[in-house]
C-alpha cells in the first residue's frame, strides 16, 4: 500500500449546513453533488467529499456515535503567515470554532486551528524553513 490518499470523506450530520460552511464560508466549489454525497473541486489534490454521517459509518462498519478527539487532523499548508490569518478569519466568520488562534508554533512555523460545524479539525500552517512543503495554495 502506498502513502497516498485517494479521497477524503467526512461524515456530516447536516449536509446542507456543511455545504454552506465550505462553499459560502470558505469558497470551495462543488464538483459533484450526488445527494447522499458531495465532492469538491480538488485543484489536483486528493478530492474531499461529504457523506451523511450515519450512512458513512454504516458503509465502513463503524458506529456513527462518537465524541472527543478522533485522532484525525486535516492539514492545510500555505505560503504566508498572512494567508493563515485570512483563512482563520474566513472560517470563524463562516461559523467555525477556533481551537487555537493563529500564532507562533513550537516547531518554528506559524499556524492556527479550527473545527468545522461537525467538529473536523483543520490545522493551517506556514513554515519559512521548508522548500518542499505540500502547499495547498
Amino acid at each position: 500500500m502506498k502513502a497516498h490518499v485517494s479521497s477524503i470523506l467526512l461524515g456530516v450530520k447536516d449536509m446542507d449546513a456543511s455545504k454552506r460552511f465550505y462553499t459560502d464560508g470558505l469558497g470551495w466549489k462543488i464538483k459533484d453533488d450526488y445527494g447522499i454525497s458531495v465532492f469538491f473541486e480538488s485543484d489536483g489534490a486528493s478530492p474531499v467529499g461529504f457523506y451523511g454521517r450515519d450512512g458513512l459509518a454504516d458503509q465502513v462498519g463503524a458506529s456513527p456515535e462518537g465524541s472527543g478527539f478522533s485522532g484525525l487532523v486535516l492539514t492545510y499548508v500555505v505560503r504566508s503567515e498572512a494567508r493563515v490569518d485570512e483563512i482563520i478569519a474566513e472560517a470563524e466568520k463562516a461559523g467555525a470554532t477556533i481551537l487555537k488562534p493563529a500564532g507562533a508554533l513550537p516547531w518554528g512555523g506559524y499556524g492556527g486551528t479550527f473545527a468545522d460545524p461537525d467538529g473536523y479539525i483543520w490545522s493551517l500552517s506556514h513554515s519559512p524553513r521548508g522548500n518542499d512543503q505540500p502547499y495547498a495554495e
